[in-house]
């Protein structure tokens, strides 16, 4: 079945950097659009980033200029690069398979992976 596993995530001193990844398998990842989704503690999970398979972007307003997306279609990985982190981006940080336009994810969750930023 679909495998996404994420990883990368730590905990950070607010104003550091970290870069998570996502592998993928079992679906045909060039040709997907790939999200990263953040749930922050009791709130839903939302999208923050996506990638087209083109590779253009897109941002929430709240990860804008300082987090930055991208893929590497060989590896089937995609990859988020957080800097300037804010203790507000504390959470569980999700990929997926982004369904366009409604921007829903496509398959099972991962585990995700957990990112606690410190102020």
């Amino acid at each position: 079945q679909v495998q996404l596993v994420e990883s990368g995530g730590g905990l950070v001193q607010a104003g550091g950097s970290l870069r998570l990844s996502c592998a993928a398998s079992r679906i045909a990842f060039g040709l997907n659009s790939m999200g990263w989704y953040h749930q922050a503690p009791g709130k839903q999970r939302e999208l923050v980033a996506t990638i087209t398979s083109g590779g253009s972007t897109n941002y929430a307003d709240s990860v804008k200029g300082r987090f930055t997306i991208s893929r590497d279609n060989v590896k089937s990985t995609v990859y988020l690069q957080m800097n300037s982190l804010r203790p507000e981006d504390t959470g569980v940080y999700y990929c997926n398979a982004v369904l366009t336009p409604t921007s829903m994810p496509q398959y099972p969750w991962g585990q995700g992976t957990q990112v606690t930023v410190s102020s």
